[in-house]
């Protein structure tokens, strides 16, 4: 026995039958030691799952939003092109109409006109007061568009309604003054077809000024 246990060396014990066997417990310097050297096992985070989750359910949310964003848009630019063809197809059709009765005013007046070459045969002298009727008939119809004749005989001159081609001394009428309507106009200073085009009395020294240039 005495035998055995100087055999046994540090570490080891006998059993009770006799025999060495490795210890149990080993010595505290090198327990201490092996737990140094091993690496500590990695914690687990049980929330990192949900961290892992998290951005990928924002970029599906992200994702959903800008399909969303983009049907919106596509919804709008096919409503503005919808409306811009409409509003195109109104304007077109209201200058249509418009058209249409401007022309429709004209008929009675191309219907009168056919009536006085009808009876110019039968009696000629007719032929006359049947085209001052139509005539009258035709101002008629350009008043109601809009646009009445201007016959602005002894107005004062106005650059907006009318246009001057020469000057006149008239001692019957003060200078700047409308004498004489060559070309009627039609419509008002701010809608007009045509300005009238007239002689202006103009001053006697001016006149005669303007004779001793002539004859210069």
């Amino acid at each position: 026995m005495a035998e055995d246990r100087i055999r046994s060396g540090p570490g080891e014990h006998l059993d009770p039958g006799g025999r060495a066997t490795v210890g149990e417990q080993q010595p505290r310097e090198e327990r201490f030691v092996r737990e140094r050297a091993e690496p500590p096992a990695p914690e687990t985070d049980p929330a990192a799952p949900a961290d892992q989750a998290e951005p990928e359910d924002e970029v599906a949310r992200l994702r959903a939003q800008v399909a969303e964003l983009e049907d919106r848009w596509r919804r709008t630019a096919a409503e503005l092109d919808n409306l811009r063809k409409r509003v195109a197809r109104d304007s077109e059709r209201q200058r249509l109409d418009e058209r249409g009765r401007v022309a429709a005013a004209w008929l009675p007046v191309v219907d009168n006109l056919d009536l006085a070459l009808t009876h110019a045969d039968a009696d000629p002298g007719s032929i006359v007061q049947g085209i001052r009727a139509v005539r009258d008939q035709a101002l008629t119809v350009l008043a109601g568009l809009g646009y009445p004749r201007r016959d602005d005989h002894g107005v004062a001159f106005d650059p907006t309604r009318h246009e001057a081609v020469s000057t006149r001394a008239d001692t019957e009428a003060k200078p700047g003054t409308v004498v004489e309507v060559l070309r009627p106009g039609y419509g008002d200073a701010d809608r007009q077809l045509r300005p009238a085009t007239v002689v202006v009395a103009a001053r006697a020294a001016d006149d005669g000024s303007r004779d001793e240039r002539d004859r210069g």
